[in-house]
Parts: C-alpha cells; structure tokens; sequence
C-alpha cells in the first residue's frame, strides 16, 4: 500500500514538473537573441481576453495603451495562440511593411479566407490578383464606371432612408457596396442569389478574431458555414453564366480573356471566386464600419457640417440639371469632403495597419524578433503631436494645402503600406464621398443604436 502511495507521488511530481517546466517555456519562448519586453500571458490563450475587451473606437484600446506606458513602442505578446510582436514604431512598421510580403493572420482569420486564400499564394499569382483588381478599381475605372453606380446607388439608399425616417450608415454603405462590386464583379445575378448572399453577410463582422474553436451555437461555426453558402453561391453563378454564355461582369471578362487562344491564365474559376470572396470580405468589414465612424465625428462638430453642407450645396446649385449625377470633375472639386476623410482616416485608423509573418529572425535595437512571430504595427503616427498639433482633435482644416489625394505618407498609412498596400483605398475614398454628398442633401441626427 505504501508502495503504491509513493509511486503515485512520484507520478504527480513529474506531472506538476512538466507542467511548471511547459508553463515556463510558454512565458519564456525561446529566442536566439533577447525578446522585446512583454508577456506571454496564461498558457494558450495567453492575453487574449485583455486585447478583445470592447473600447472606443477612436482610440487605441486600454489594453494597447496600458502596455506602452509600461513597455515602450515594442512589446510582446500572445494573442489567439499566436506569439505576436506589437510595434508602434512608425520607421519600424514602414521597414516591416516594404520587406516581408506573407500576412500575419490568426488561425480563426485563415479559417475564414480558407487555407488556400489569395494572401497564401505565390508572389506571381498574388501581382497578378493586384494588376486584376487595379483594373477594376484603378481611376479610370473609377472615372469611367463606377462613380456613375455608386452615385445611383446612394441616391436610391438614402431616398429609402428618408422615406423611412432613419438610416443605418454601416448597413447601408455595406448595401451600396456589395451591389456595385457585385455588378462588376459578377455581372448580373439572378434576384434569389443576389439576396441570399447578402444575408449571409449578417454572419461576419462579430466572428472576425474569435477563437478557432468550430463548434455549432459559436460565432466561429456560423461564420464557416456562411463562408461555404457564400463560395457555393459565387461559384454556381459563374459556372451557370458560363454554361449559358450569359454576359459577365468585367473581372471575369478579363479573366475569360486570358484564356481565349490556349493562353493559359494563372487565374482559374476556383481561383477567382476564392478572390471575390477573400475581397468582398474585407471591403465590407472596413468601409461601412470608417465610414459610420465618419458621420458620427461630423455629427459631433457643427462648423464641419455647416462647411460640407456649403460645399454640396454649392455643386447642386451650379448645375443646370438638379438631378443630374455626379461627374469626376464635381468629386474631385469636393475639396473640404476629401479633408474630412482624411481626417476621419487618420483618427480612426486604431487597429493594426501592419499584419505580418516573419520569415526569419530580425534585429531591432537590443531586440531580436523570432521568425515565425507574428508583426502587428499600429499607426501610432496617427497620434504623434511631433506630426500633428492636438491630434485627439477631429480638425478636417489640418489637411488645407496638402495632397489630398494620397492615401499613403510616412505619417498616414490608413490603408496600410507596401506589399499589401490596399488596392482598394481610392475605391473606398470615393465610396465616402459619394455617401457625405447624398447625406448632406438632407438633415439627420446622429444616434447610436
């Protein structure tokens, strides 16, 4: 009995052993050099819980600011079971954003664009994905097409909105979005899909960085399965299209293209609907959410209101027509609206810009960075009062005399920077546009639901 007592000791000691020398390996990764000052928090889910408490989102979130004050611009961290770096050193961020070309994305993320996605693919395929898409929304798109859609789209919305007596601005900006994309993308649908795929967006925004656990009941599980619908949906549109010879929109006339005459395209069907999905996504998760942050920060501030309110006004009156649509020259006369946007870009740009996997181990200082940790930067320069005098502040006037047109400095990178610098951020620019000009046309308050 004793024997068997003190051979229960010994196999609890070496259990509790292993776990303190497991727990000490989690605190303590291995490095070849020194880590960035940090922790690595509970085993697993290590401070995950701190990092998705809900904050404002004009600011940077307490758990962000809580680690500078006590760690400086480089820190480390866990976050979703992934050994994360947080910088909010701008030179450092630009450098890790023009070198490294591989997203640094949580395991539920690469779930939800699925294991092949775009960002997965070689570098080739992946310029060749961006040359597509610059041909979709480059400015002659922009100039030729689009503006037209997206000026009949938010006139029609905004009609609704009026005739309803309120106005959901993330709902129906992700409307006015996903029916002009869908048209260029896809063509015309046919009325029963074109529907069930806007639903299935219901099912998105609340499952972004939530653990990977797919069970049914979580957010992760009906976020998969509004992924599968939605491929299945995208991918039976084309192929229908295709079998009846029916016109497609001008992405997949391009695609189409390359493959006349036995030229073959490194864009295949499966390829291109795994794009629109990976690219509908991510264009409607971060527009309409800028964008009613946007209308809020000028609901806020009278003298912006009453100067937009100028300044459309002005460009309704000077036209011969009243209810002509807007032209390229009228957007780009908007000169106060594009301040605004920028503006609202720069103080409301609070989560990563920056999302990378280092490849290998690099130096920063006294520091080394493991490879295989994930990059997060944050746009801190944003917030820099070296760069801009009381950035907190919302002040559209900071802009006046300079390129408005950029959507990218060292001291604004809204839309990231580098290899994966947006291909969307004109497109974006001008969808917010064309939203504040129909807006202005009306009175509103600003309520949050």
């Amino acid at each position: 009995m004793v024997e068997f007592y003190e051979l229960w000791v010994v196999i609890v000691s070496l259990l509790v052993l292993k776990l303190c020398h497991w727990i000490y390996q989690w605190s303590n990764p291995k490095c070849s050099g020194k880590l960035p000052p940090g922790s690595m928090g509970f085993p697993i889910i290590g401070e995950t819980f701190e990092f998705m408490k809900p904050h404002d989102a004009l600011r940077f979130s307490t758990f962000l600011k809580e680690r500078l004050l006590r760690h400086g611009p480089l820190f480390r961290t866990s976050l979703h079971g992934n050994k994360v770096i947080i910088s909010t050193d701008n030179e450092l961020n630009i450098k890790i954003a023009k070198t490294y070309r591989i997203p640094g994305f949580t395991k539920s993320i690469t779930q939800l664009f699925g294991e092949n996605n775009l960002f997965l693919q070689s570098k080739e395929f992946h310029n060749h994905v961006r040359n597509l898409t610059f041909q979709l929304l480059g400015s002659q798109s922009l100039k030729l097409r689009i503006i037209e859609d997206i000026d009949l789209l938010a006139r029609k919305h905004m009609q609704e909105g009026a005739r309803n007596g309120y106005l959901d601005v993330k709902e129906t900006t992700s409307k006015i979005l996903i029916e002009c994309l869908s048209k260029k993308v896809m063509g015309e649908m046919e009325p029963e899909a074109a529907k069930e795929l806007a639903l299935c967006w219901r099912f998105f925004p609340s499952g972004w960085f939530r653990f990977t656990v797919n069970l049914p009941g979580t957010g992760v599980y009906r976020l998969m399965k509004a992924r599968q619908r939605m491929m299945k949906i995208l991918k039976e549109t084309v192929m229908k299209k295709r079998a009846s010879g029916e016109e497609f929109g001008e992405f997949f006339k391009t695609i189409f293209t390359e493959n006349e005459g036995g030229k073959e395209s490194i864009m295949n069907v499966e390829k291109a609907v795994d794009y629109i999905y990976t690219f509908f996504l991510i264009a409607n998760e971060t527009t309409p959410r800028i964008l009613a942050a946007t209308v809020k920060l000028i609901s806020q501030n009278p003298q912006v209101m009453q100067e937009l309110q100028r300044e459309h006004a002005g460009i309704l009156g000077s036209r011969t027509e009243k209810e002509a649509g807007l032209t390229w020259e009228d957007y780009k006369s908007m000169t106060f609206t594009h301040m605004v946007i920028n503006e609202s870009l720069r103080i409301t740009t609070t989560v990563p810009t920056v999302l990378r996997l280092l490849d290998h181990d690099i130096q920063v200082g006294d520091y080394t960075i493991p490879e295989g940790w994930t990059f997060m930067g944050y746009p801190s320069v944003h917030f820099n009062p070296e760069k801009y005098d009381d950035p907190l502040e919302f002040n559209p006037w900071r802009w006046k005399g300079k390129d408005l047109g950029a959507i990218v400095s060292k001291n604004f990178t809204p839309f990231g920077a580098g290899l994966r610098l947006c291909v969307g951020a004109d497109f974006a620019k001008l969808l917010m546009t064309m939203f504040i000009h129909h807006l202005c046309r009306y009175r509103f308050v600003f309520m949050i639901v």
